[in-house]
């Protein structure tokens, strides 16, 4: 986006928010969840940047972002914390790209406790890529003419039916056809 004197950015201020500080492998950690458990709120964040087009109408629904993967977090460190820590490290340095794939034992502790307590069940696989329609509450945003319509004149006229048709110099189109 480039910036001139006509726009206007938010103050300081509002910019200000509260940051998840966190490695990415504790992020790797709770990712299917903040998925499913901030989906909604993602998804509103995604539309509004798409439809919009301007980074500054959508600061409020980013904070609203912010806001749920923090609750998430802070939800996780009161109930499950040694689980989630365990499965973090793992991630963390079991293998040299951080897969997922040495510590499913303490995923799956990891998951129990998730279920049990907090009531939320891992995404399955795939989960992510199915379609969904997101209903939202916002008003649909002013529909702009497509300037790239291209004005095309009227074809070229074809030939007069009474002008005179020779036949081809070095036979037709359709050789192969017999009759």
């Amino acid at each position: 986006m480039v910036l001139t004197k006509d726009i206007t950015l938010p103050p300081e201020s509002d910019l200000n928010v509260e940051e998840i500080n966190l490695s990415y492998a504790t992020l790797m950690t709770a990712a299917p969840y903040l998925g499913k458990l901030c989906e909604n709120v993602n998804n509103e964040f995604m539309l509004c940047r798409q439809e919009l087009k301007d980074p500054r109408a959508c600061v409020a629904v980013g904070k609203e972002v912010t806001s749920c993967a923090m609750d998430v977090f802070r939800k996780v460190k009161k109930e499950c914390f040694e689980e989630f820590k365990q499965y973090a490290n793992c991630i963390d340095k079991s293998s040299g790209d951080m897969s997922y794939r040495f510590c499913r034992r303490t995923q799956k502790i990891f998951d129990t406790c998730m279920r049990e307590k907090l009531e939320v069940h891992r995404p399955d696989f795939g989960y992510f890529c199915r379609g969904r329609v997101h209903k939202t509450t916002r008003p649909e945003p002013p529909k702009e003419p497509c300037p790239c319509e291209p004005v095309v004149p009227d074809p070229t006229p074809s030939l007069p039916d009474n002008a005179p048709r020779y036949p081809p110099r070095f036979g037709g189109r359709f050789y192969h056809v017999t009759e």
